[in-house]
């Protein structure tokens, strides 16, 4: 059981909470006792893609982090809320509603690379403080500005009448890592003249993974009895599909396998994945001919 997991994570579920989930599983099934963990926060009022990593795939986490994303969410223009989103409370009215015509024409300012301030509701640390605890306490919360990257951003629902005012809007986003999607419909709505909050965010993509692969936690729960979890279990190489694999001989192996450096490489330079006769070796890393281990696998 080293491998991944995609559950389609309902609304009000946290990736916590996910995580627990799938241990319950686990143990449902009469699997033994595996380290598990999610490759991406998804807030409770999100739904959709979470990748959970399970045994050895649990090494990869971190690298799921840094992967892009995909999400579809909807704007409701004309109030601001103090989270960002339906569940908060309301701090800022509008009765400007912006037109298809005029949100066409701002998208393009929020594609590409564009500085954002985090929501005050995060769980960016402040002092050693989750944002959100200082905030729920009635503190301040200033967060810095962060560099994020939007590869590309589509109407997908709304606006057909391009001269009409729009009460909502559902766009979809392509995102780098630390990308806030909350902060990306406020300032969305900013700059349309208005305010506006998320009412649904759903995360279609995740790194390699998509909601094609996702199960549902119904079917979690369904597929633990039946003790048949391993046919949804996606390969741990699964998660590094966006590299190259690099075949090993049994002696190349035995030498990752004790940390050391492998020279004379014919292979190109960055990441790879380290493999002997199918079975994963490590997540390695090419240069100039040498071969460093980055995460190696007990398999």
């Amino acid at each position: 059981m080293h491998g991944w997991l995609i559950l389609d994570k309902p609304l009000g579920l946290g990736s916590t909470q996910g995580v627990s989930a799938v241990k319950r599983a686990l143990r449902t099934g009469g699997y033994g006792k595996f380290k598990v963990g999610h490759g991406g926060t998804l807030d409770p009022l999100a739904t959709g893609v979470l990748p959970i990593a399970i045994g050895e795939a649990t090494k990869l986490a971190g690298r799921m982090l840094d992967s892009d994303k995909v999400y579809d969410f909807t704007i409701r223009f004309g109030e601001q809320t103090h989270t960002l989103d339906r569940e908060g409370m309301v701090i800022a009215r509008s009765d400007v509603r912006p037109t298809r015509e005029a949100l066409d024409a701002l998208l393009p300012r929020f594609t590409g690379p564009i500085a954002q301030v985090p929501p005050a509701y995060s769980a960016l640390k402040v002092d050693g403080q989750r944002a959100y605890d200082l905030a729920r306490a009635g503190e301040e919360v200033v967060l810095a500005t962060r560099d994020v990257t939007v590869h590309d951003l589509t109407v997908c629902h709304g606006g057909e009448r391009r001269d009409a005012p729009l009460e909502d809007v559902t766009l979809t986003a392509h995102v780098s890592k630390g990308t806030y999607i909350r902060s990306l419909a406020r300032d969305i709505a900013l700059g349309l003249g208005t305010v506006g909050h998320v009412t649904l965010l759903r995360r279609t993509r995740a790194g390699p993974f998509d909601l094609t692969q996702a199960i549902t936690l119904d079917k979690l729960d369904e597929i633990a009895k039946a003790r048949s979890l391993e046919h949804s279990l996606l390969p741990l190489g699964a998660g590094l599909d966006d590299i190259p694999a690099l075949t090993l001989d049994p002696d190349q192996a035995g030498a990752l396998r004790q940390g050391r450096v492998l020279a004379g490489i014919a292979a190109d330079d960055g990441s790879c994945f380290a493999m002997l006769d199918g079975t994963p070796v490590a997540l390695v890393e090419v240069e100039s001919g040498f071969v460093r281990v980055v995460r190696g696998f007990n398999l």
